[in-house]
């Protein structure tokens, strides 16, 4: 995927920003998932098969079929490949698996979605909620259903599935590098209630667990504070390209240009010598996680 330049200072690539009457859960049935539906049922019609009978093969509903045929709901990946091979698409439809897949994300966050999945290095910072790349599936339906204007269920459904396939990068080989330093703010948080939250911390812990992930907590009394700023993202590339992505209120920026990224650098490393160290974090983390019961 080559970058699209955006804004007008040359220095932001990849990234999406809302134009005017423009909003990250643009309409499911436009674009690749419209077309993926309208190749679905060309093949299903040629096929010679009723919609019911497709899904009873396939282990879905007619009524899922029709909204995939209709462009209204974003189809698995596992779907995708099924269907290909009981219609005998020859690969027509899993040739669609990918850019279908990337439909799941709000559109603002699609391409650096592509990026996190071939990152070599993730450093994060974190002040609202516990990343995606960590959360429990109860606790990210939990933020979901914070949206406002609300999401339908539908949305909230394929947006949960499609951060839980993000959190496939902590099996991916080889291992990538990633750390994560959070605000003492978001572990005290209790999105979802008590239960989602003792299952998020639960889950942080065992995510901290693997060799290559580092997560550090940023506690309320520190006197200094490199991240006043805000949340975002460092990421490198296999090919060592190095980039900062920053998102808010529906926003994301992808900056590549070298003098930005190594300010924000320079920030997170600064951050991660005020944060407490990653041993003393998860002590902390368990003391909240005990507190709790």
């Amino acid at each position: 995927m080559e970058p699209t330049e955006l804004g007008t200072g040359g220095d932001v690539e990849g990234g999406r920003t809302e134009e005017a009457g423009f909003r990250p859960e643009d309409d499911p049935g436009t674009g690749v998932v419209a077309a993926f539906g309208r190749q679905l049922k060309l093949l299903r019609t040629a096929a010679g098969m009723e919609r019911a009978e497709l899904g009873g093969r396939l282990g879905y509903s007619a009524s899922s079929i029709a909204s995939y045929e209709q462009g209204r709901r974003i189809p698995p990946p596992r779907f995708i490949e099924r269907a290909d091979e009981v219609l005998g698409a020859g690969g027509v439809l899993t040739a669609l698996k990918e850019e279908v897949a990337r439909a799941q994300y709000p559109a603002f966050f699609r391409d650096a979605a592509k990026l996190e999945a071939e990152a070599v290095e993730l450093h994060i910072y974190d002040t609202h909620v516990i990343n995606g790349l960590l959360q429990t599936e109860e606790y990210a339906r939990a933020v979901f259903r914070m949206r406002r204007p609300p999401l339908d269920e539908d949305t909230i459904e394929q947006r949960v599935a499609a951060r839980m396939l993000r959190q496939e990068i902590f099996a991916r080989r080889p291992l990538p590098t990633l750390s994560f330093v959070i605000e003492e703010s978001v572990l005290t948080r209790p999105i979802g209630g008590r239960e989602v939250t003792r299952g998020q911390l639960e889950q942080l812990l065992l995510y901290a667990q693997h060799r290559n992930v580092e997560i550090q907590v940023m506690p309320h009394k520190r006197e200094e504070h490199s991240g006043l700023a805000g949340p975002f993202t460092l990421i490198e590339t296999r090919e060592g390209r190095r980039m900062a992505y920053v998102e808010v209120q529906r926003h994301s920026r992808l900056y590549t240009d070298r003098e930005t990224v190594r300010e924000m650098e320079v920030q997170y490393g600064i951050l991660r010598a005020q944060a407490l160290p990653p041993r003393e974090s998860l002590t902390f983390v368990e003391k909240l996680l005990g507190d709790s019961q």
